[in-house]
């Protein structure tokens, strides 16, 4: 297996095409089928197989694909760790933020990168949190901001912050409405929450077990904080979340966000690392800047209910 095999089935999956991915990676197009046989012989499986759009990853193509990332992306941190001049950082970033973080976070994030890391490359992608949870397994992230549901303990954490959860509904028509929720009641209430093991899912069911409640009332999983504020504006149940995934609608009035309490209801979030892959030191760079920048916009009001954590003693990132 030869790393320019690698990086011709990345190309070939990104473009769908083997013309078109042989033109990004400069060899003839022969070639590019010639080597993808031959990593296809040596693995023993069918990676690609034609379809009348293009081509097309097979199954196991898809289980193949994020390791091929993820060995690609470590040869260049090892490049990249040669290089960097000493109190230097240098080389590509890959960082992985869920859906309901990344409107407080990325921006800020990408602005004090490029002031500060001016030779480092920073690539942000937004997923839910179950698939970076996947992609850091992989490898194919160097970070991934996740929330501490309790089962983050397979890789290296470092806590940032707690997030208050409210109950969000669109504004009554008539009337303000309650200025707080029990828990008890909230979990009783028509909901709309995300999907599985994404989001908050995980720690309002966790919740809901320990305190004896039963299951929350789920009327619809939509894992899409687009698609969730329409369901809310439309007046299709309620959500428990921060308000800053939804902050715009909350301040304009078209959603009202009310506290959790009895107990309280919160989430942590964390900045975690794999255990198996190494950082860089551009990656450690960046991990220190977040938590500073995670304490700044917490301070400072710019990320609402919001409080910053301390490192464990235990954390290793």
């Amino acid at each position: 297996m030869e790393l320019r095999q690698l990086r011709y089935l990345v190309a070939i999956a990104e473009h769908g095409s083997f013309s078109r991915a042989a033109e990004k990676v400069f060899i003839a197009q022969s070639a590019l089928s010639h080597q993808l046989a031959q990593l296809e012989r040596e693995l023993g499986v069918q990676l690609l197989h034609r379809a009348h759009r293009g081509v097309e990853l097979t199954e196991a193509g898809h289980a193949f694909l994020p390791h091929a990332k993820a060995i690609l992306r470590q040869t260049e941190d090892a490049r990249a760790s040669v290089r960097s001049a000493p109190g230097e950082p240098a080389g590509k970033v890959v960082i992985g933020l869920p859906q309901s973080i990344s409107n407080v976070l990325a921006l800020p994030l990408l602005q004090a990168v490029r002031a500060a890391l001016p030779n480092v490359e920073l690539e942000l992608t937004e997923e839910l949190t179950g698939t970076l949870t996947d992609q850091l397994r992989t490898g194919s992230l160097h970070l991934a901001v996740l929330f501490d549901n309790g089962d983050l303990s397979e890789f290296d954490t470092r806590l940032l912050a707690s997030e208050r959860l409210c109950l969000v509904s669109r504004r009554p028509d008539r009337g303000e409405g309650p200025r707080s929720v029990s828990l008890r009641k909230a979990l009783s209430m028509p909901l709309v929450l995300p999907a599985g093991r994404h989001g908050v899912r995980p720690i309002i069911e966790r919740m809901a077990r320990e305190r004896g409640y039963g299951a929350p009332h789920v009327i619809a999983d939509i894992s899409s904080v687009s698609i969730l504020r329409s369901t809310l504006l439309a007046g299709i149940g309620h959500t428990l979340l921060p308000v800053m995934p939804l902050k715009a609608d909350i301040d304009s009035g078209g959603l009202v966000a009310v506290p959790v309490v009895s107990p309280p209801l919160v989430r942590v979030v964390a900045v975690c690392a794999s255990r198996r892959v190494p950082l860089t030191a551009a990656a450690t760079a960046v991990l220190q800047m977040l938590d500073t920048l995670v304490r700044h916009l917490c301070r400072s009001g710019a990320w609402v209910d919001a409080t910053p954590l301390g490192v464990p003693t235990e954390t290793r990132v």
